[in-house]
This record gives structure tokens, C-alpha cells and sequence, in this order.
């Protein structure tokens, strides 16, 4: 390692942790993360000032392909400006249900509720749109970006249900109509849309049930 390597490092800030409380702050943390759910009925409440603020900066903590953090975070609260986006995912929802969507697939997401029509759009205080951010005029070349930009909308579902937010991520097909609803440029590549809020009071979710963990875990 160079000198000039040395001068580029700072120390870890790392705080270490009894083995006991490791494994309590695990265990309360899983039980919270077992409480999220995909929410699709939202109430037209507002986000207090500062919490998504709060919530996309411990997104961006993520790890990146050579450090480029290779992503955009969109916040959209205009009604005018959800209501066009609404209006153009309805659209490209639409063509796919009606069309694109093999039967397969139709069967598959059958009992989630869920069908072109995406009121949650408009109806939620914020939507998050997210961006891959590629190679351009103004932007390195990136390296590993899907991984990146997954993780990081990993720490941010995380984030917003943390702090008491509800959220689904909705992926429309095609999305490049994003680009000009959220007026970014060709290099950022929409990833993926999050409507950010609170459940309505009778909000319901599917009754699903998650894989216990001796499927999911592998110990050798």
C-alpha cells in the first residue's frame, strides 16, 4: 500500500456489541422487517419534512461498483405532475395485461389484487422513481449497476419502513416514460417506482406466507 493510499483512508467508525445484545438487536430487527408488507391503498396524509430526505441518505450509503453510486433518486409530490404519471403507466399497464402478459404470469400474480389500474400513484403524498445512472455526458462509466442500484433500494425500503412508511415497488412495462415525467436524461434508465406513504385505515394486504429459514439459508 503507497503513501498516497494510506492518505486516502480514514479510520472505521465501527461500534462493537456484546454477543448478547448482537443477537437481541438481530432477532428485534428480523421481527420488525417481518412486518412489511407491499401496500397498494394509500391515505393522502403528507410525509413530515425531512423523512424521505432522511430515509434516501441511508439509501445512498449503499455499496457501488467502483464507488460511482450510479443512482437517482426522483421525488415526485406535485399532483399534476403524479397525475401524469398515473396516466402514462395506466397506459403502458394496460397494453401489457391486456397483450403483452403470458398466462403464466397472469395466473401467477392472480391473488395479489393487482391489475392495471394504479391509483396509488396519485393517491400516495410522494413517489420515489429510481434510476440507473449509465454513462453520459455528465456521468463516469458505471460498473455493476443493477446490483448497486438494488442494493440501495434495499437499504431504502428498509429505511422508509423504519420509520413507520409504507411502500410497494412497481415496475411498468415499458418504463421509458419516466424519463420525461421526471425530465432526466437518455443515461438514466428507470428502475423502479415506489409510492411512499400511509395505509389507509382499511387498508388489507394478501394473506402470503414467507419460506421458513432452513429454505433459505444454506450452512456448510
Amino acid at each position: 500500500m503507497t503513501e498516497a493510499d494510506l492518505q486516502s483512508r480514514v479510520p472505521i467508525q465501527h461500534t462493537p456489541m456484546r454477543p448478547a445484545d448482537m443477537v437481541r438487536e438481530a432477532e428485534a430487527f428480523a421481527e420488525r422487517m417481518a412486518r412489511r408488507r407491499s401496500v397498494r391503498d394509500f391515505a393522502t396524509d403528507p410525509v413530515p419534512d425531512g423523512v424521505i430526505e432522511a430515509a434516501i441518505r441511508a439509501a445512498s450509503t449503499a455499496p457501488s461498483g467502483a464507488n460511482v453510486q450510479p443512482w437517482r433518486f426522483v421525488v415526485l409530490t406535485d399532483p399534476a405532475r403524479k397525475r401524469r404519471l398515473r396516466e402514462a403507466a395506466e397506459a403502458e399497464e394496460r397494453a401489457f395485461y391486456d397483450r403483452r402478459a403470458s398466462p403464466e404470469w397472469l395466473d401467477a400474480i392472480a391473488g395479489l389484487g393487482t391489475d392495471w389500474r394504479k391509483p396509488f400513484l396519485e393517491t400516495a403524498p410522494a413517489v420515489i422513481v429510481v434510476f440507473e445512472i449509465h454513462q453520459g455526458p455528465h456521468s463516469p462509466k458505471p460498473y455493476y449497476v443493477k446490483e448497486s442500484v438494488g442494493i440501495a433500494v434495499g437499504l431504502l425500503i428498509t429505511a422508509l419502513h423504519h420509520c413507520g412508511l409504507v411502500t410497494l415497488t412497481h415496475t411498468p412495462s415499458p418504463m421509458r416514460f419516466l424519463n420525461e415525467v421526471c425530465e432526466r436524461p437518455p443515461e438514466e434508465r428507470p428502475y423502479v417506482v415506489m409510492p411512499v406513504g400511509y395505509p389507509t385505515p382499511d387498508a388489507h394486504v394478501p394473506d402470503l406466507t414467507r419460506k421458513p429459514l432452513d429454505e433459505v439459508m444454506i450452512r456448510w
